[in-house]
């Protein structure tokens, strides 16, 4: 079995040694590496995000860029479109809500009012919130 060289100049990062606690899936050991290094060194560099270990490139030591495996991406954008999906069923079924015609019915009153009855509205509505 061969082992690949080391890229130059990693630096890598996750648990330290002696810890107690195995890192978890959001914790993954990642590595960094300079953006000319990660050019000339292209092919190990791919290697290391296709085992699952993001690869932090930078520029002047500012990360730049991320390079993870197709399949961290599909998690990641699956994950994204699922947040997404349940906030929107969220709104949706809030709205519902809103849309009764008791509601409808407040809301065209509260539009249709005079400032000065909307004003006695809040003073009395104020008055109820402040009662002991």
């Amino acid at each position: 079995m061969t082992t690949t060289p080391p890229l130059p100049r990693v630096t890598r990062h996750g648990t330290e040694s002696g810890s107690d606690t195995s890192p978890s899936s959001s914790e993954a050991d990642f590595v960094t590496i300079s953006a000319t290094d990660a050019q000339n060194e292209f092919g190990r560099v791919m290697e290391q995000a296709i085992r699952d270990r993001p690869v932090i490139i930078t520029r002047h030591n500012v990360p730049k860029a991320v390079l993870i495996s197709v399949e961290r991406y599909r998690e990641l954008a699956t994950a994204e479109s699922t947040i997404l999906d349940t906030l929107t069923d969220e709104f949706d079924a809030m709205l519902a809500r809103m849309q009764t015609p008791t509601v409808r019915s407040g809301t065209e009153r509260g539009f249709r009012a005079k400032p000065s009855a909307m004003g006695k509205a809040a003073q009395r509505a104020a008055s109820k919130v402040h009662k002991p």
